[in-house]
């Protein structure tokens, strides 16, 4: 046990009993005043007033047993990261002084303990490079309030003597965006008025070019219900689907939170915001007097509605977060009404923020005063974003697998864009096009693209820093599967030199290496003739003992049969652990006898033409069984001890769900967030298991959804399914 301030703290282990969701992000009032008279504000002008008896500034001793709890929490739970957002009123107002106290008093208690992100809501008003040396000195990123051109602003957000903040505000932005303080840039907050020209506020805010913008629904409840000046059924619906529009219009600039959300949900992503979707509650308050609150929204209800009774000096987190209205926001879907939980929009909707349910009489249970407008929104950017052109790629498994290849085609062209200032790739990048724009060659080009882990790998670079290793060697890897002469350098940062669909190189050592294609033959040796393999191997890829050095992957069975793949660095890409073969002539025994199975108990499924015929087989760890996981279409893990048995019969079922799976990635079948989705799960599931019953089930359900539920390509594909229930239960009768 510690004392800080007076504050008893003990870092207990955490209860795994405890299964409650955890708390990850700390909204921290650091002043109670705010130099703006903003009369849209839910703090000074809605039915809460409590801000009149805070302190105006939080204290020191406040400040550190903030610090001492969350560390005993964060400490507890074991968390990886906690976001604190400093926040008032107008934070600011605290001086660089103060400001600077307290991120050093956080940082200290906290940062030994998680990774700590500080952040900062302020209207920028004040905003001076002395705040801004104390943000880049401990990293806090802001966000800046403003709501569109000077028009849209000034409607609402004027100072104290009721002049414009609008000269003020766009200069604490263009301070922000100085070089030295870019990275701390988080984006901008608009909060909507439909008064306002969409498309006007929108450019206005673009043209300042924020990282993101969040576009903030009016804190309304139902006995204070959002303006509606033109009183039409959907204003704030029109308002975002017009700024939706010119947003698509100018190619997506930047990130728009509400939009990003509703594009996550609507495929199965998760919610990026706290006013959309299922998501449990991961925040608390903590007024300047050490109130613990929930969320600060909530004073838009009425007078005491945030209050909990806690405060930090007597009570730490894992009691807020087991207080009865933090865990209310905690219950996903079961927390919301029958209105709700019936909405065909509720997974991406999630009954809007709970501030915006409120009726006296009965709280909270109820719809979302923005009900008709969140389904209009949603609604609206599904019908937007859905591709509604046929794909040929739901007529045979030929077709499909060249829409797999265009799509890794598209995402080697990004990637290029993420490596075209590095100096080893330009080599690389000609040799690929000359690869690719020779008929002779392309096809082997092709062959390499379309190794599955090759989309894994691809995927990851445009999420992260670009593996330029990965991608030299597949070229070298291209280069050899077309016999054309090259040589490529670069920096290798490991011992094991991995060419797709070929095998891996055994370096003496990481560094720079030179590679050197011949027909039927390559060269690997360090470029610099001073390293440590100056010369290298000259290795044939297909004869296994042509060089020490060198290991190929084998195949199964026949020369086109799938690769046995346990050499690639991005084949971890399974819901199971990827594991080396006990040795390879057992785990390819044991895979031939599986097929052999396949075609003697299944060999009217696996005769079709269209069933699932894996390309790449890679084993995974004891008990996993067959898994498909983040790849090209064509990859199957196999765990280490299934069973022919198991084998023979899971491949059909996972085939069909990898077939299924592949054309989604290609083609759109129905329209984001449907429920036709869920129905097309549940009859390939049917079919691939043999439940002719539960296959009709939702293959009727699928045929009487309204026709715009589903794209022409889903309409062909519930057609096929309808075909292949016919065919199997005709073989399947007695």
């Amino acid at each position: 046990m510690t004392r800080i301030s007076g504050v008893a703290v003990t870092c207990a282990q955490h209860d795994p009993a405890d299964d409650r969701p955890l708390l990850r992000q700390l909204v921290l009032k650091v002043h109670s005043r705010c130099d703006l008279l903003c009369d849209h504000c839910y703090v000074y002008q809605h039915a809460d007033q409590s801000w009149r008896s805070r302190p105006t500034f939080i204290r020191p001793e406040t400040v550190r047993a903030v610090a001492a709890r969350l560390a005993e929490y964060a400490g507890s739970r074991a968390l990886e990261s906690v976001s604190v957002i400093l926040h008032g009123g107008e934070p600011l107002l605290v001086g660089p002084a103060r400001l600077r106290d307290i991120c050093a008093e956080l940082t200290r208690a906290l940062a030994p303990l998680t990774a700590l992100d500080l952040r900062m809501h302020t209207n920028a008003v004040t905003l001076n490079r002395r705040h801004l040396d104390v943000c880049r000195e401990f990293g806090v990123r802001v966000s800046v309030s403003l709501d569109g051109d000077r028009a849209a602003n000034d409607r609402h957000r004027l100072d104290r003597r009721g002049r414009s903040s609008y000269d003020r505000v766009v200069r604490g932005i263009r301070l922000l965006q100085e070089p030295e303080y870019r990275h701390l840039f988080s984006g901008v907050l608009c909060t909507v008025d439909v008064a306002n020209d969409p498309v006007a506020v929108h450019d206005a805010l673009t043209e300042l070019a924020p990282p993101r913008i969040d576009y903030l629904l009016p804190h309304s409840t139902w006995d204070s219900p959002p303006p509606n000046p033109a009183g039409t059924t959907t204003p704030y619906a029109d308002w975002l689907l017009a700024v939706f529009d010119r947003w698509e219009q100018q190619g997506r600039p930047m990130p728009v939170r509400t939009f990003d959300s509703v594009l996550s949900t609507l495929r199965d992503g998760p919610p990026l915001t706290e006013a959309l979707g299922l998501a449990p509650s991961d925040l608390a308050v903590i007024e300047t007097d050490g109130d613990f609150e929930q969320a600060d929204w909530l004073k838009s209800a009425y007078a005491g509605a945030p209050e909990t009774g806690y405060d930090v000096f007597r009570h730490g987190f894992a009691e807020f977060a087991a207080h009865p209205g933090v865990q209310a926001r905690q219950r996903g879907v079961d927390g919301l009404g029958d209105t709700c939980r019936a909405c065909p929009v509720v997974r991406s909707c999630g009954g809007g923020l709970y501030g915006h349910r409120y009726r006296s009489g009965n709280g909270f249970d109820n719809p979302s005063v923005f009900c008709g407008d969140l389904r209009s929104l949603i609604e609206g950017i599904a019908d937007r974003v859905t591709d509604r052109a046929f794909s040929p790629a739901v007529l045979g498994s030929d077709r499909l697998s060249w829409a797999q290849l265009e799509l890794d085609r598209l995402l080697l062209r990004r990637t290029q864009e993420h490596l075209a200032s590095e100096p080893d790739w330009a080599d690389a990048w000609r040799l690929l096009l000359a690869l690719d724009a020779d008929a002779g060659t392309a096809s082997q080009l092709d062959e390499v693209l379309a190794h599955p882990y090759v989309r894994t790998s691809l995927q990851r670079s445009l999420r992260g820093p670009a593996d330029m290793a990965r991608f030299l060697s597949l070229a070298v890897a291209a280069a050899l599967r077309a016999g054309v002469p090259a040589t490529l350098s670069w920096d290798q940062p490991s011992t094991r030199l991995h060419l797709p669909t070929w095998g891996t190189y055994r370096l003496a050592a990481p560094g720079r290496v030179e590679v050197t294609v011949a027909p039927d033959a390559f060269r690997v040796r360090s470029a610099d003739r001073r390293g440590p393999d100056p010369e290298g191997d000259w290795v044939r890829p297909r004869d296994p003992g042509s060089a020490p050095r060198w290991n190929p992957l084998g195949r199964l069975s026949a020369p086109d049969g799938p690769l046995i793949d346990d050499a690639d660095p991005y084949r971890d890409c399974y819901p199971a652990a990827v594991a080396p073969a006990p040795t390879r002539s057992e785990f390819t025994e044991l895979l031939r006898r599986g097929y052999d199975l396949l075609a003697k108990n299944a060999g009217y499924r696996y005769a079709d033409p269209d069933a699932f015929r894996p390309t790449v087989l890679t084993p995974l760890a004891a008990g996993s069984g067959l898994q498909l996981g983040s790849h090209g279409f064509g990859a199957l893990g196999v765990s280490v001890d299934v069973t022919p048995e198991e084998f023979a019969r899971e491949l059909p079922r996972i085939g069909r769900r990898a077939r299924l799976t592949a054309l989604r990635e290609t083609a759109d079948l129905h329209r984001p967030g449907s429920p036709a989705g869920v129905l097309l799960d549940r009859a390939d599931d049917g079919l691939g298991q043999g439940a002719h019953e539960e296959a009709a089930r939702a293959l009727t359900a699928l045929t009487l959804l309204p026709e715009s539920e589903l794209t022409l390509t889903g309409a062909v594909l519930v057609a096929r399914m309808w075909s292949q229930w016919s065919s199997v239960r005709e073989v399947s009768r007695p």
